[in-house]
């Protein structure tokens, strides 16, 4: 069945670093656009970052600059590095597969920015 499976939340202090990872299994990864999204308590699930099957990549506006979204078809794997870690990028970050009419979602993994 299809799992996407992140890993690489925790705590971590402002101005530092995180690298999530999303594994995934269950179907063909190297055609599917690839992507983050995070949700913070009480707010909306906004879109972080993603990156096309060709490899494009696209970022919201927020963290354009301080994030970087890749991919290794290899290893059916995305990742999302993320440096200068704010107070408000805390949040549970998904990752989401989308073809077509088909699309997925992780279970999520919790990153929390405090001192």
């Amino acid at each position: 069945q299809v799992q996407l499976v992140e890993s690489g939340g925790g705590l971590v202090q402002p101005g530092g670093s995180l690298r999530l990872s999303c594994a995934a299994s269950g179907f063909i990864f190297d055609i599917y656009a690839m992507a983050w999204y995070r949700q913070a308590p009480g707010e909306e699930r906004e879109f972080v970052a993603a990156i096309t099957s060709g490899g494009s990549t696209n970022y919201g506006a927020s963290v354009k600059g301080r994030f970087t979204i890749a991919r290794d078809n290899t290893k059916n794997t995305v990742y999302l590095q993320m440096n200068t870690l704010k107070p408000e990028d805390t949040a549970v970050y998904y990752c989401r597969a989308d073809y077509e009419l088909h699309h997925y979602w992780g279970q999520g993994t919790q990153v929390t920015v405090s001192s």
